[in-house]
């Protein structure tokens, strides 16, 4: 038996694959090696042997365990040949972003970042980069380039092999594998891939400067605040004076531009709203970047892990989801078939409530409308209340909830519900007064992470507060991150239970 940081097991595989995936499609596995740590047995397989095979080359049982770097990949090229995952897999990359998240990276949190971290030997990265190129190039490839890629192949295998022994005592093998069985989920969400009205997205494509020069032309009118196709600042501050819109400003004076300062300041003046919904069109929308493969699906790599708080991080440009939400039209199911979209209702205030205890934030979400539970525990409105009797009210109380969510302070708050500061403070306060259990847990979790550096969810992924922390992140980090475990915990069920 071999032990992994507490854990036995009969066999342990240390496995790259190499393989080319031009945007949209599946990857086309090109070699294959592996290593058993124990015995020191080692596999070098080339593509034609690979595709004769209907089940790995090695043991992918509950008593052996699968060892990759960044395994959705590896868990691809699984599903790309038709064969069955391991019961167990180690991502050594979702374990060192678990041991360093928050902290700075010299050399990033690829393989290389990893092994520069522990002070280990590794290749070139121009090396690296050429072998890729290689790779992506396609085959024919001659023997001497076959030869020369499961090299490139193995040395990242051997790189595991130090790689492991390094983290060993840093890694918690019960959570990790709960982390490896996402990364499972991940790669089946990644194979299968978003079903898209192609011939609509074509037609998107060709016209869309005319589009863009249609949509400028519909709503700048109202606004005068573009020269041709682009955004003039100077211009928009001409418009917010003689609209008496007090508008945020950066340290430098200038106006503060950003998308998230639209999005609030729309809430406190909707005439703003068509505006900003113009700029996230043309500006997000990179139609040609759109990932979509010859099976009319769009693919792109979840980037799983990459966000401090454990979520996913996919290409804003490649992925569906990512480009102006009026896009999400172009989702499509093939005929025969169905797709749900599903969300939690006020996740984080009932994964908050729950975490902290409190008993009136617990009565809140368990009523349905936690917004108006709020009002009316607060003394605000009266306790026969309703969302259409007291909705001015509900949208105030509901836009505290929310900014106590993100960290927000009184006057982020008051632009956001269009009312003096003074008012923003005040629903504040009467936050902190109804649910104190919940300030005394936020506080004291603000507390510990100031002095013992790092914070965890549930299933143990962690941020460290490292040099320069953030209190408001810290404070919401809870939330989210156990957010994200609920999600991924999700994936792996649906996935298990056949769910495409």
């Amino acid at each position: 038996m071999i032990r992994i940081g507490g854990s036995a097991f009969r066999e342990v595989w240390l496995v790259d694959f190499e393989f080319s995936a031009p945007p949209g499609e599946r990857p086309t596995v090109v070699c294959l090696v592996a290593r058993e740590l124990g015995s020191d047995r080692k596999l070098r397989i080339w593509q034609d042997e690979l595709q004769g095979m209907d089940r790995p080359p090695y043991a992918i049982d509950r008593g052996a365990l699968f060892v990759a770097y960044y395994a959705s990949a590896e868990m691809g090229c699984h599903l790309a040949l038709e064969w069955p995952f391991p019961v167990n897999v180690l991502d050594l990359f979702t374990e060192f972003r678990n041991v360093t998240n928050g902290l700075p990276l010299p050399c990033g949190a690829g393989l290389l970042g990893a092994l520069a971290w522990y002070g280990l030997q590794s290749i070139e990265a121009a090396e690296k980069d050429s072998m890729r190129l290689l790779v992506q190039r396609g085959g024919p490839w001659s023997d001497t380039e076959q030869q020369a890629l499961l090299d490139y192949c193995e040395t990242d295998v051997a790189a595991l092999a130090r790689l492991l022994p390094a983290m060993e005592g840093e890694l918690d093998v019960p959570r990790a594998l709960l982390r490896g069985r996402y990364m499972k989920a991940a790669a089946q969400i990644e194979h299968n891939g978003i079903p898209l009205d192609v011939p609509t997205l074509t037609r998107f494509r060709d016209q869309w400067e005319a589009i863009q020069d249609h949509l400028i032309a519909e709503i700048d009118g109202d606004f005068g605040v573009y020269e041709g196709r682009r955004f003039k600042a100077s211009r928009f501050a001409d418009y917010l004076v003689d609209h008496d819109i007090p508008w945020p400003r950066l340290a430098s004076g200038a106006l503060d531009l950003k998308d998230d300062t639209f999005k609030e300041m729309a809430r406190a003046y909707p005439a703003i709203g068509p505006l900003r919904e113009l700029r996230v069109a043309l500006s997000q929308m990179r139609l040609s970047e759109l990932a979509v493969g010859s099976d009319c699906r769009n693919r792109c790599l979840l980037s799983a892990f990459r966000a401090r708080t454990g979520r996913n991080q996919p290409s804003n440009s490649r992925f569906i989801f990512g480009p102006a939400v009026w896009l999400r039209g172009l989702i499509q199911a093939r005929p025969g078939h169905g797709i749900a979209y599903v969300d939690w209702s006020q996740q984080e205030f009932g994964v908050a409530a729950a975490l902290s205890g409190d008993p009136l934030m617990r009565e809140a979400y368990l009523s349905g409308d936690p917004y108006l539970a709020f009002a009316k525990q607060a003394g605000a409105v009266p306790a026969d209340a309703t969302k259409q009797s007291h909705k001015p009210e509900r949208d105030q109380f509901k836009a505290c909830v929310l900014a106590v969510q993100y960290g927000m302070g009184a006057e982020s708050l008051s632009q956001r519900i269009g009312q003096p500061v003074i008012r923003a403070r005040e629903l504040l306060r009467l936050h902190r007064e109804t649910y104190r259990v919940f300030w005394a847990w936020s506080d004291a979790a603000v507390d510990y992470a100031m002095l013992h550096g790092k914070l965890w969810t549930v299933f143990g992924w962690t941020v460290h507060t490292g040099t320069n922390p953030n209190p408001r992140f810290l404070r919401n980090f809870l939330m989210q991150g156990n957010g994200a475990e609920m999600l991924r915990l999700t994936c792996w069920l649906l996935v298990d239970a056949g769910i495409r």
